[in-house]
C-alpha cells in the first residue's frame, strides 16, 4: 500500500474515532466526562486533518 493510501486510512480511522467521542460525550451525564469527550474528540479531529494533509503530500501542515 502506498504511503497516501496508509495515511487516508489513518485518517479515516481518527474520524470514525471522533465520531464515537462526540457520540459518547452526548450520552454522557457527568458534565466533566462529556467535556473530556469532546475534548478528545477535538483532538482526534485535528489529528485526521494533519494524517491527510501528510498523505496528500502537503508540504505545509494546515494553518
Amino acid at each position: 500500500m502506498s504511503a497516501a493510501g496508509e495515511s487516508g486510512g489513518r485518517a479515516q480511522e481518527l474520524r470514525q474515532m471522533a465520531r464515537e467521542m462526540d457520540q459518547a460525550a452526548e450520552r454522557a451525564a457527568d458534565p466533566e466526562q462529556r467535556k473530556r469527550l469532546e475534548d478528545k474528540a477535538r483532538r482526534l479531529r485535528e489529528q485526521s486533518e494533519q494524517a491527510s494533509s501528510m498523505g496528500g503530500g502537503d508540504i505545509y501542515p494546515p494553518q
